[in-house]
C-alpha cells in the first residue's frame, strides 16, 4: 500500500492494549508488527527492519529496556516507551537510553498516534543513510546471544542467569562455542516462526 507512513513494531505483553494499539495505528496509516514478548520483539525486528518501535516496558522475559538496548545497539532503530510507570529510576533509564518518546498509560490511542507521527517525521529529517543490505544481513554471533537468553527464559520462564547457565551447558554438551550455539538457536526460532508454506 503505498500510502503507509512507516513501518512500527509494537509490542505489549497485554493482549487488549496490543490489539488496540495495532488497530489504531494501522487505521491511521501504518504498517503495524506486533508482538506480546521482548524475545519475539527482537526476532520480528532483525526480520522486518521497522523504522519505529512503540515498547512496553515491564513484560516478562525480555523487558522493554533489554529490547530498547538491542534495537539501539545492533539495529539502529529508534524507539519510544509506553508505560504505567513514571517513577525516578524508570525515567532516567528511558533517558539513558535515548527514547524517542515516553508515553505514560492509560493512554487513549488519539494521544499515540500525533506522538508516533511526529516520531516519524523527526527520523525523515535526520535520516542517516542506511547501511547496505548484506551488510545488515550480515551475522554478528555475539549479538545473538542476549536474543538466545532472552528466547531460554521466555520459553522455560528461567532468571537470566539460569537461561545462560543452560545455553552454555548446551554448548559445551555439543562441543560449540557459545556464541554459535546462539546462532543456531535463534535461527531454529526464527525457522520455527516462518509461517508454513502453502502446497
Amino acid at each position: 500500500m503505498s500510502n503507509e507512513k512507516g513501518k512500527i513494531l509494537v509490542v505489549d505483553d497485554d493482549r487488549l492494549v496490543l490489539a488496540t494499539l495495532t488497530y489504531g495505528l494501522a487505521q491511521a496509516g501504518f504498517e503495524v508488527i506486533d508482538a506480546d514478548n521482548g524475545d519475539d520483539a527482537i526476532l520480528l525486528a532483525r526480520e522486518h527492519r521497522p523504522e519505529l518501535a512503540l515498547l512496553d516496558i515491564r513484560m516478562e522475559g525480555l523487558s522493554g529496556f533489554d529490547v530498547a538496548a538491542y534495537l539501539r545497539e545492533y539495529l539502529h532503530i529508534p524507539f519510544m516507551f509506553l508505560s504505567a510507570f513514571a517513577d525516578e529510576a524508570t525515567v532516567a533509564k528511558v533517558k539513558e537510553l535515548g527514547a524517542v518518546a515516553y508515553l505514560i498509560k492509560p493512554l487513549d490511542i488519539h494521544q499515540i498516534v500525533p506522538a508516533v507521527e511526529a516520531a516519524f517525521a523527526n527520523r525523515k529529517q535526520t535520516q542517516t543513510p542506511a547501511p547496505p543490505a548484506q551488510e545488515l544481513n550480515k551475522p554478528v554471533l555475539h549479538e545473538l546471544l542476549p536474543v538466545a537468553v532472552g528466547v531460554l527464559m521466555h520459553r522455560y520462564s528461567l532468571s537470566r542467569q539460569d537461561a545462560l547457565d543452560r545455553l552454555q551447558k548446551l554448548a559445551a554438551a555439543e562441543g560449540r562455542e557459545l556464541e554459535l550455539q546462539a546462532k543456531m538457536l535463534v535461527e531454529a526460532v526464527e525457522m520455527l516462526a516462518q509461517p508454513a508454506s502453502v502446497k
